[in-house]
């Protein structure tokens, strides 16, 4: 398994590089147009609980691997209430009709975001309690990279505006890399020995994630460069000036 680990976090460098995270970083913009991109995450992080209760929890635990996805389950079922605060905090709660709501929801623009939890629960059933801990893995480490730029961010804004952001910082952000696989759970999945069609088989397993959730950051980013165009704020801005080839 170390190769697979070995792995995870040389994808995890590659995903840092992306355009989303770039723009992120581009402090020539105000940190809540950095962030313009928060509605457009909404059928993810909604569905992300029911992800972990009903597809990656397996109780009773068949061997000690799903005991540690189970683990992992109850520590990220219960995180959308939170999104719900920030998407009011930072000015989206605005008023709407059930109908334009779906409409929203349902639109072109968020359908990466919507098809994400269908490709992972694809991935999660036919996997074995290890496979899903190095499902779970990945998914954590592309986390850590998002949630430490919108914990920075976030920092900026509860300064700006006097709001708390609990999703976006550091209440989230200290509790994902508290309870992400520490050192002792990344020995023991380190440890695990694998012959070379499980290896293979973990390996494509961390490839897709990092493929799924990087067609992730690209949608999201294209729905950030429109709402700022949308707001007139940033008029000449292009998604190709942002996006790399």
């Amino acid at each position: 398994m170390r190769s697979v680990m070995k792995t995870i976090f040389e994808a995890k460098r590659r995903y840092a590089q992306l355009p989303l995270f770039d723009f992120m970083r581009d402090d020539s913009l105000p940190a809540a147009d950095r962030l313009a991109f928060y509605p457009c995450m909404a059928p993810f992080i909604m569905a992300f609980g029911d992800l972990n209760k009903y597809v990656l929890r397996d109780e009773p635990a068949s061997d000690r691997f799903q005991e540690l996805v189970n683990a992992h389950t109850y520590e990220d079922d219960h995180h959308w209430p939170w999104y719900l605060e920030d998407f009011t905090a930072l000015g989206y709660d605005r008023p709407t009709t059930p109908t334009q709501a779906l409409h929203f929801l349902f639109s072109d623009q968020l359908q990466v975001n919507r098809m994400l939890m269908t490709q992972l629960a694809h991935l999660i059933y036919g996997a074995t309690p290890v496979e899903r801990l190095v499902i779970i893995e990945a998914i954590e480490e592309t986390g850590n990279v998002l949630f430490d730029l919108t914990a920075k961010l976030a920092r900026v804004i509860e300064a700006e505006q006097g709001v708390t952001l609990r999703y976006l910082g550091d209440f989230h952000f200290n509790l994902e890399t508290g309870h992400a696989m520490g050192s002792d759970e990344h020995r023991v999945l380190a440890e695990i020995p694998l012959d070379d069609t499980q290896r293979a088989r973990c390996l494509s397993l961390v490839q897709r994630v990092f493929g799924y959730f990087e067609a992730w950051t690209n949608e999201l980013l294209s729905f950030a460069v429109a709402e700022l165009d949308r707001r007139s704020l940033q008029p000449g801005i292009e998604v190709r000036e942002l996006q790399r080839a």
